[in-house]
């Protein structure tokens, strides 16, 4: 089966990342689904934001948390663009959405916008922490999960299963054959970020990954062409 191809942030390599205007991108670009960071504004609001402070990728500077919506959509997110809420993004393309939850605190809100929207099909819900996974299971029995990890790659089988988790993505540099083979006789999905080279997409062969997560539009299209 061809490699699915994930959106990392949109597609940060080429457009400015978690704007409208890189969703689009990887949207018209063709890769299977698009990945976001989710966090709550002062106000509650759930806005698209991967760092906690806005200082690297706006023009102001601060705690996402600290600052009212209407402060986020002040800032300048890149060629203009504004800080998105995820209800714009939800709207902004057709693609499927792997929705990362930076904050805990964001569960919730996200779990009620999902079922508002009856969005709870095309949006797999995705964490680092163990506690947001749990609590949107709670939430919401039927959304699809994934557990992110870094350097506690070999850990991810046992507690994916755990989370009721059907997929895994975890950063290549920490995987290894071992670990992808436990994951797939766990019945997971196992997907690596970021891969952005060539070298790096011969890897992901090699490990016989399900997908990889990319910044770059020329990996998506040479995934493409290989199938």
């Amino acid at each position: 089966m061809p490699l699915l191809t994930v959106g990392h942030r949109g597609l940060m390599g080429a457009e400015p990342e978690n704007t409208l205007r890189s969703f689009r991108r990887a949207d018209r670009e063709g890769l299977d689904a698009v990945e976001l960071d989710l966090r709550l504004s002062k106000d509650g609001e759930l806005v698209v934001m991967h760092d906690a402070e806005v200082d690297r990728t706006t023009d102001g500077s601060g705690a996402v948390a600290a600052l009212t919506l209407a402060e986020l959509r002040g800032l300048d997110a890149g060629l203009g663009e504004r800080v998105p809420l995820f209800t714009e993004a939800l709207d902004a393309v057709r693609a499927p959405l792997q929705a990362e939850i930076k904050d805990r605190a964001a569960a919730q809100v996200l779990a009620r916008v999902l079922a508002e929207r009856d969005e709870d099909r095309r949006v797999t819900v995705i964490s680092f922490h163990d506690e947001a996974l749990r609590e949107i299971g709670a939430l919401l029995p039927g959304v699809a999960r994934g557990l992110v990890a870094g350097r506690s790659a070999p850990s991810v089988p046992e507690r994916a299963a755990a989370l009721g988790a059907s997929l895994v993505s975890c950063e290549l540099r920490w995987l290894d054959e071992e670990t992808v083979g436990r994951c797939h006789d766990a019945g997971l999905t196992v997907l690596a970020w970021t891969v952005n080279t060539g070298e790096e997409l011969s890897r992901a062969r090699q490990l016989g990954l399900d997908g990889i997560v990319t910044d770059r539009p020329e990996i998506a299209a040479r995934v493409r062409r290989e199938a």
